[in-house]
């Protein structure tokens, strides 16, 4: 069963943690839970939840100052805080409301409201997400515009005079190695203005029933090459008569492809291994990239399919972008996770049938 969403319990109580534990579980919620404010405040970091149900009385810190702190914080204040606590005078309340709280119970409470005040806030959350998404969506198409209007033909005419100027250069012109560099620059950002370009068209697309094995296979076939000269083993473990789907076969390559390129250029230590699975989980089909790579830091996870993220192990660019938009077109969804010295796991969850 998908999970409605991650509620992280901070209780000393431990009474209160189990029941709300049970019953949140039961409901369909994925929970975590933490006995004092410190350990609260080290959890929201780790399982980012979708809503904290913080108590307000409690050791070490309490919930005023562990919900001041998550408040005050660009990465967390956003996250919605249910308060509870045995003090059910207005100032307690207001005092909790003061200082970013968004809704406030008070023990003992009914699990009927706090139920109803659970799924409210959650879904608040997920509206509020998905509105910034629209908003990131349509400011990235008006920038691909831009990109492509004001880019495109002075890129082509830079990189056209380089080559020509490069070419007429004697061998042992000095100049000759600033002019790779202006050409290698230009090729760079005319990919990226590609990129931008295959992005914006992404909504128009030809779908038909197709075997997603041969897709992956296509897509990995492009980088053979590649696997060979970084001394990479690509490994498949492909599901034996997984059932047809419908999907845009180039669309799908492209964005396989990204998530493979990815994973080759994450790879430089000795163990270089690229692994590709496909199978059918929990109804939906699941394609699953790994490697042994550098890894990505967990609070660099969150942005790496914003448009022309930068990591210190790769430049900038919409590649991850492109794969996102590409798999949500398809009414799929792709995550990530990761270990920094380990490597990354990219799974892509499909429907396998039209609705």
């Amino acid at each position: 069963m998908e999970k409605k969403g991650k509620i992280l319990i901070v209780d000393d109580a431990v009474d209160t943690v189990e029941l709300l534990k049970k019953r949140l579980r039961f409901e369909g919620y994925d929970t975590a839970e933490a006995y004092d404010g410190e350990e609260g405040l080290k959890l929201v970091a780790e399982y980012n939840p979708d809503l904290i149900i913080l108590d307000v009385l409690m050791p070490k810190l309490d919930g005023y100052e562990v919900c001041q702190r998550l408040k005050s914080n660009e990465n967390t204040k956003y996250i919605p805080v249910l308060m509870l606590t045995a003090k059910s005078g207005v100032e307690d309340k207001v005092k909790g409301l003061d200082i970013g709280a968004d809704h406030y119970l008070a023990k003992p409470f009914d699990y009927k409201e706090l139920s109803a005040r659970v799924r409210s806030l959650v879904a608040t959350k997920a509206a509020r997400e998905k509105l910034v998404e629209e908003e990131k969506s349509e400011a990235l198409k008006r920038m691909m515009e831009e990109v492509e209007h004001e880019l495109r033909n002075p890129l082509t005419s830079i990189g056209g005079f380089a080559r020509r100027v490069y070419d007429r250069l004697p061998q042992d012109d000095h100049n000759k190695k600033y002019m790779e560099m202006i050409i290698n620059d230009v090729a760079r950002l005319e990919n990226m203005t590609k990129e931008l370009l295959e992005l914006k068209t992404t909504a128009i697309s030809y779908r038909e029933l197709t075997n997603i094995n041969d897709v992956i296979m296509e897509a990995l076939k492009s980088f053979e090459q590649d696997l060979e000269d970084r001394g990479i083993e690509a490994k498949t473990e492909l599901g034996d008569n997984l059932p047809l789907i419908s999907i845009d076969q180039e669309q799908m390559k492209m964005a396989l492809a990204n998530l493979i390129k990815n994973s080759i250029e994450a790879m430089q230590d000795e163990l270089k291994i690229l692994k590709i699975t496909s199978r059918i989980s929990d109804g939906r089909m699941e394609i699953q990239i790994s490697d042994t790579g550098k890894g990505i830091p967990k609070d660099k996870i969150k942005n790496i399919f914003d448009p022309f993220f930068t990591s210190k192990t790769r430049g900038p660019g919409v590649g991850l972008t492109l794969t996102l938009k590409i798999i949500q077109e398809h009414r799929g969804t792709v995550s990530v996770e990761s270990e920094p010295g380990k490597g990354t796991i990219f799974t892509i969850r499909l429907p396998l049938k039209r609705a």
